[in-house]
């Protein structure tokens, strides 16, 4: 028997008979099959145990021993053993199936833990990283913590798991262009995302508001790309910085950082889709390269946050300043060609994002170079000019041997023929990709927009639409009457325009991360909400071990303005959730359970100005208070 010693320990398993663990069993997502079997273990002393040699498993085991230690304080030893002469010790077992089997594919695993110990196996490594991460979820809580935890007993209960994702793209799209979010950061997020099985992290690296990978070959991307007046405030409403303003915010990824990156996403078996978002949304290389617009004379400066766009209640929305490419000059495609040679070389993975979205065509309108290229190239329309552009981006991908995917929009005009498409104005754009045999990503802002406030808008950060918890994990990935083959997935989007930090970027993504992360693992007949709120309760648990930030939102009430028969303003309270009451106030005092309990819709007396609400469980607070004054719910419900 070989052994490799992690620590100067050699630990064992003591078998506890039945035992039961000190939390529920709460996976999240949930697994295809789990079954309690009764018998379980403590695991005061343990070792893991491989059966081959194997760089990947040792790996795993390797993580999995690094979180036993930083909460337990002892590493265990990680034992290759033959497999006819294992040890009879009960020991954390990772094995890769002899021969395979065909229903768990090359992300699911089996999970069997009991008094002999646990085993997990699978096809491939990725099943068995997965079945390490529902290990831990089976632990207690205090597995979570980032220092040695208070005593606890670490026991496992007896299950038998059988699981395998349901789509092969689990996606997170993090936006670390509007604000830049450090390499320490973005590996910090990875740690969390791969906990709950996402395996893709795409990530939007430009923008107007900053460029933040490094093009060795076209270095004032970063020089000038990459930083921009500090701003702080509400993202869109910033005064127009003075020409002397000091650009000393952001930050860019050098090749070196990325490729760390990439490394440690590699090891946590996520793949990392890069974004370069052309031709819109590009006044940071702009600002690097002015020339490239279709007004070049105009002066151009990476964009802090001052609003530049407009965009009308009908019609097609506009720039103010010219933040797009120029399809007509053969100077963008060189450029293109450059970034795109060292993006395809840096990222491993199959795909290439080219943004494509919200385009502004009104400095194209008037442009004698793009009337000039809609009649050379015979284009009817600026949709078909986007087009054209899409097209000679899509090849300039495809010769550097990647696949390139884009934003729904790449559908106007025409898409290019091997083109992805990722679908986020709802679900038609990828509806209508698929039915023309177009791979689709389903990332639609309706239930998968995670900067989307998730709660009152009287207490959350303000943005423009609302996207609760029970709303994202209504999300449905393939369409009816669309097959399912052209559907690769979906994944949740986090745009940063108003987030500054990464503790408030947590409170955006969890829990409405965990709905998505069980609709993209998880069979869809299995879906329940309210033990999905059970299960998200006690991970709140575990994320406050973490010391991970989260939305308490669905423990706060919803409250909805409306107008009564006489015009007059109504007021109805409800709960995303079961078993919450809800205490009221008009007098501008602070609500709780002695106050009156709502019963049926309200009616604000003459005079009041705010109402105060809050909601209780069992007999104590669990929501927050909210505050609207009466004439913000006026204006909600269309009283003027």
């Amino acid at each position: 028997m070989k052994r490799i010693a992690v620590s100067l320990m050699m630990l064992v398993f003591t078998h506890s008979g039945f035992c039961q663990s000190e939390s529920p069993v709460a996976i999240i997502p949930q697994p295809v099959s789990l079954e309690k079997t009764g018998a379980g273990f403590h695991l005061n002393e343990a070792y893991i145990r491989l059966f081959k040699e194997d760089k990947d498993l040792s790996a795993i085991a390797e993580q999995f021993n690094n979180r036993i230690k930083k909460a337990m304080g002892v590493a265990l030893e990680i034992n290759i053993v033959e497999e006819k002469r294992a040890a009879k010790i009960p020991a954390v077992t990772f094995s890769i199936i002899k021969g395979g089997n065909t229903k768990l594919g090359k992300e699911g695993y089996t999970l069997k833990s009991s008094t002999a110990g646990v085993v997990i196996e699978a096809n491939e490594p990725a099943g068995i990283y997965y079945g390490m991460q529902t290990l831990l979820q089976l632990l207690p809580k205090q597995i979570e913590a980032k220092s040695l935890a208070s005593a606890t007993t670490w026991e496992v209960p007896g299950v038998l798991i059988t699981d395998y994702p349901r789509f092969g793209w689990r996606g997170l799209m993090f936006d670390v262009s509007r604000h830049f979010f450090t390499k320490g950061e973005v590996m910090d997020f990875i740690d969390q995302m791969s906990k709950y099985k996402y395996n893709l992290l795409h990530l939007h690296l430009t923008d107007d508001q900053g460029w933040r990978i490094e093009i060795k070959s076209l270095p004032k991307l970063t020089e000038v790309g990459a930083w921009r007046v500090d701003k702080t405030g509400t993202f869109g409403t910033f005064s127009e910085p003075a020409a002397d303003e000091p650009k000393t915010y952001g930050g860019f990824f050098t090749q070196a950082d990325m490729k760390e990156i990439i490394t440690y996403a590699q090891a946590r078996y996520v793949n990392i889709l890069p974004e370069i978002d052309v031709p819109g949304h590009s006044m940071a290389a702009l600002a690097a390269y002015p020339d490239l617009s279709t007004t070049p004379g105009q002066p151009y400066t990476v964009n802090a946050g001052n609003r530049f766009m407009i965009w009308p209640p009908s019609g097609h929305f506009y720039g103010t300043i010219d933040n797009a490419l120029n399809p007509a000059n053969e100077k963008v495609y060189e450029l293109l060609d450059k970034v795109f040679t060292e993006v395809a070389a840096l990222f491993p993975f199959e795909y290439i994002h080219m943004g494509g979205d919200e385009t502004a065509r009104n400095f194209w309108e008037k442009s004698d170079d793009i009337k000039a290229l809609m009649k050379r190239e015979n284009l009817k329309d600026l949709n078909e000019v986007q087009s054209y552009f899409v097209k000679r981006v899509e090849k300039i991908i495809s010769s550097k041997g990647k696949k390139m995917i884009g934003w729904d929009e790449i559908l106007e005009g025409g898409l290019a023929p091997n083109a992805a498409v990722m679908s986020w104005r709802g679900m038609k754009g990828g509806t209508e990709a698929a039915k023309a045999g177009h791979e689709v990503v389903m990332s639609p802002s309706t239930f998968a927009y995670l900067d989307y406030m998730q709660g009152d808008a009287a207490i959350e950060p303000p943005v423009y639409a609302t996207l609760r918890l029970r709303t994202t994990y209504q999300f449905e990935p393939v369409p009816e009457g669309v097959d399912p083959k052209f559907i690769k997935g979906g994944q949740a989007n986090i745009w940063t325009e108003q987030i500054y930090n990464t503790r408030h970027l947590q409170y955006m993504v969890w829990p409405r991360g965990f709905a998505i992360a069980e609709s993209l693992w998880s069979p869809k007949e299995q879906r329940n909400w309210d033990d999905f709120v059970k299960r998200t309760e006690v991970h709140f648990q575990r994320l406050n071990m973490a010391g991970v930030k989260y939305a308490p939102s669905l423990y706060d009430p919803i409250v909805t303005a409306k107008k009564d028969s006489n015009g007059k303003l109504a007021i109805d309270l409800s709960t995303e959730i079961e078993g919450l009451d809800i205490y009221y106030s008009f007098d501008n005092s602070s609500p709780d359970n002695f106050y009156p309990r709502y019963t049926t819709t309200l009616v604000p007396p003459k005079d009041a100005v705010k109402l105060r609400v809050i909601t209780y469980r069992g007999g104590q607070v669990i929501g927050r208070e909210l505050t609207i004054l009466i004439k913000d719910l006026q204006t909600r419900a269309g009283i003027k």
